[in-house]
């Protein structure tokens, strides 16, 4: 059984009293004692208990964030900007995976409630939710938007990112072009497909294929890549754009790899969200890059105001996306 305060006081001969003020007003004490708790405190191997004494004074110094999937590595730069925010702040981020999951997002939900988080940064399954506008703790959505407004946001206009890698292909000359993605319920996923579909509308002899998957993984996007490679080239498209960048990297192991299909010449390849990791690719990939780290620090600025201010409006900051473009199109 670990050792509590009481043991401690008991055995350096001082007053429970005393060793909370080591242990949070330390300017309150004399050097000997100081120095007499502390030692005691490592012989018997006590660890404050910081959860316990933040939910008696009613709150803690925490933060929730729950994202769609943590094995994304976009997701993974989003937390890293807000666990650097936040440690500013002088605040920690407690992080959960909802897996695109309702059930899971809400169960996250009520255990941070119970933790008595300061706020939650949500990466919502159903941004249209009814329960979103009824957290009754400071709530961020974060890429993703409540229709109604009534939730503050920070967000990337996916629309016109679809919009910017359907172009591009376009302007390369690609006229039979494949959308990879799913489920096309996530709304990021539905606006890049949206976007796509804007810009092959300019073009009329340009034709769309919609690729839909269970799941944005490297896995999904490889068995894409082998079922283009298996179809005779006259009907296999000229291009792929896909809804994140995982899938894009499987397609090209797929396609490339696997299937011996000649990327970009053969069949051009761009992703989305520009992780580090696609810049290494065997054929380095073109992206639509999203500010994944200024997003989630953005996310901690939106729950520090609304902390500051609770009756202040909700507030939506939206960022635009940037085409970067590197081999797997440049032929």
């Amino acid at each position: 059984m670990s050792a509590s305060i009481k043991d401690v006081a008991s055995a350096a001969g001082v007053s429970v009293g005393t060793v909370s003020n080591v242990l949070n007003r330390p300017e309150r004490v004399s050097p000997a004692t100081l120095e007499r708790v502390h030692a005691v405190i490592g012989e018997l191997g006590f660890v404050r208990n910081d959860a316990a004494r933040q939910l008696r004074a009613g709150q803690s110094r925490s933060v929730g964030l729950v994202v769609l999937d943590s094995a994304n590595p976009f997701f993974a730069e989003v937390a890293r900007g807000a666990e650097e925010r936040a440690d500013a702040a002088g605040l920690s981020v407690l992080i959960g995976n909802s897996g695109q999951h309702g059930a899971r997002e809400n169960a996250y939900l009520d255990l941070f409630r119970e933790q008595r988080v300061r706020g939650v940064l949500l990466t919502p399954s159903d941004p249209a939710a009814p329960a979103i506008a009824h957290v009754g703790i400071p709530l961020v959505l974060v890429d993703g938007e409540s229709p109604d407004g009534r939730v503050s946001s920070v967000a990337v206009d996916d629309d016109e990112g679809g919009y910017l890698a359907a172009r591009h292909l376009l302007e390369r000359g690609r006229r039979r072009i494949a959308f990879v993605g799913g489920p096309l319920g996530v709304r990021q996923v539905a606006d890049r497909l949206e976007g796509a579909r804007r810009a092959l509308a300019e073009v009329p002899e340009a034709r769309l294929e919609v690729v839909e998957k269970p799941a944005l993984t490297v896995l999904a996007g490889r068995q894409v890549g082998e079922e283009f490679a298996a179809r005779r080239p006259e009907d296999r498209p000229d291009a792929a754009f896909c809804a994140n960048d995982l899938l894009a990297v499987g397609l090209l192991q797929g396609a490339a790899i696997l299937g011996a299909v000649q990327v970009p010449a053969d069949l051009a390849i761009i992703g989305y969200d520009d992780i580090d990791f696609v810049q290494s690719t065997v054929v380095p990939l073109s992206s639509v890059r999203q500010p994944a780290r200024e997003i989630g620090a953005t996310a901690i600025e939106l729950l520090l105001d609304a902390l500051a201010d609770p009756a202040a409006a909700p507030r939506r900051v939206r960022f635009r996306p940037e085409l970067v473009v590197r081999a797997s199109t440049r032929g």
